[in-house]
């Protein structure tokens, strides 16, 4: 539920920032892990079957690889698709990061249709991710994607 403004702000920083690869990717979750209920920000990178913890701000997750398929990570990846979580605990196959979870949003970073990746986003307040971040969090993942490395 981000507003617009505060959208363009957050995704104008990234575009101008010369950096790519890692940089850019743990500049873009510091950059997301300033927004209101946007607890914890990370990057998985899409590595065979699997997902591998790449970038992040939050706690330490002990889910630093995750099978394709598994949890809503996995599952985003296994779909195709973005996932909009706006209660954790009502997913029979989730991965709970922290007891202190209750929605999560997964953007997939794609490039010239080859997955790369995802952003992953956890709140500690229920119903936080809308239409609104899903399609702010896709800017982002379009800049990632530029500039993988």
């Amino acid at each position: 539920m981000i507003s617009r403004k505060d959208a363009f702000a957050l995704v104008s920083g990234i575009v101008e920032i010369p950096i790519a690869g890692e940089s850019i990717r743990q500049f873009a979750m510091e950059q997301l892990s300033q927004l209101p209920g946007y607890d914890w920000c990370g990057v998985y990178r899409l590595e065979g079957d699997s997902l591998v913890l790449d970038e992040y701000v939050g706690a330490e997750t002990d889910h630093t690889v995750i099978l394709v398929g598994r949890g809503v990570c996995g599952t985003a990846i296994a779909e195709r698709a973005n996932q909009v979580v706006p209660d954790v605990r009502e997913i029979e196959n989730y991965l709970a990061c922290s007891t202190t979870t209750r929605s999560e949003i997964v953007v997939l970073i794609e490039r010239k249709g080859e997955l790369l990746g995802q952003i992953d986003i956890d709140s500690h307040t229920v119903n936080q991710f809308d239409e609104s971040d899903e399609a702010m969090l896709t800017e982002v993942a379009s800049i990632l994607a530029n500039r993988w490395e």
